[in-house]
């Protein structure tokens, strides 16, 4: 009775005790209501203001939220990454191109072990190092919202990650702010349609079997985080470093058996 205690005790000490919980969702930047001008434009309204490229800037994040059980409690694997680039085109009322890459390399979690396993068996990212969004139609924007205003647009765009293509639609936010672009946005990824494996660990772990591709994009109209880097023994396209999630620094859980 004592081991069988112990086991469903210790997932439950361990997720709301010392894991602690996940990191907050991404999220739009909380900004003021304005009406000054935004890029030298008008900001009320006028698509000229935002017309053109915009690349995506320093501070973008991009990752994964997984819904997890262990041995029956409820928890949430986050991990993200901040080597993030690519660029979108608004022309008229439409963003007509848009192309994001994220360095699938660097993305991380706060467990070493979730982090080996996610490079690994999950996603291979020796093999498949980047994920690729691209555009497949234009999105209306219809009225430019002024700035500080948040709009919600539908988008179709074709997701390329562990070497597989997938057409995908999803929602997203978006809001001007000072003289950059913020834009939101939580694609629904289930693992069999990209052929990744579910990350469930035997019976000690047990997750969804879908997960949900958070991205936060901070565009702007100059320089963007740069497309290549020399770092690593297989250098791959990217920008900036990794962002720093929420850290338990804790030893491994281990369950005791019998």
């Amino acid at each position: 009775m004592l081991v069988v205690a112990l086991g469903v005790a210790a997932p439950f000490i361990y997720i709301h005790f010392i894991e602690g919980p996940a990191p907050a969702k991404l999220e739009l930047p909380k900004v003021s209501h304005t009406t000054s001008t935004v890029a030298g434009q008008d900001a009320g309204g006028n698509t000229s203001s935002v017309a053109g490229v915009w690349n995506v800037g320093g501070g973008s994040l991009a990752g994964y939220r997984v819904n997890e059980v262990l041995i029956g409690q409820n928890s949430t694997a986050v991990g993200r990454t901040s080597k993030v680039w690519g660029s979108i085109t608004i022309t008229g009322t439409a963003v007509t191109k848009a192309t994001v890459t994220v360095d699938m390399a660097s993305v991380a979690s706060d467990q070493s072990e979730r982090n080996a396993h996610f490079d690994g068996p999950i996603m291979d990212v020796a093999q498949y190092p980047t994920a690729t969004l691209s555009l497949s139609s234009p999105i209306e924007l219809g009225s430019i919202p002024d700035a500080g205003v948040v709009g919600h647009y539908g988008a179709t765009g074709s997701l390329s990650m562990h070497g597989v293509t997938k057409t995908v639609s999803f929602s997203l936010s978006a809001e001007r702010a000072g003289s950059q672009i913020d834009v939101l946005a939580d694609i629904n990824v289930p693992f069999a349609e990209w052929d990744i494996a579910n990350p469930s660990i035997g019976g000690f772990v047990t997750t969804a079997d879908n997960g949900t591709l958070e991205v936060l994009l901070h565009l702007v109209r100059g320089a963007g985080n740069p497309a290549s880097m020399s770092s690593g023994p297989n250098p791959v396209a990217g920008g900036g470093g990794p962002p720093t999630v929420p850290s338990t620094t804790v030893p491994p859980l281990t369950v005791p058996s019998g």
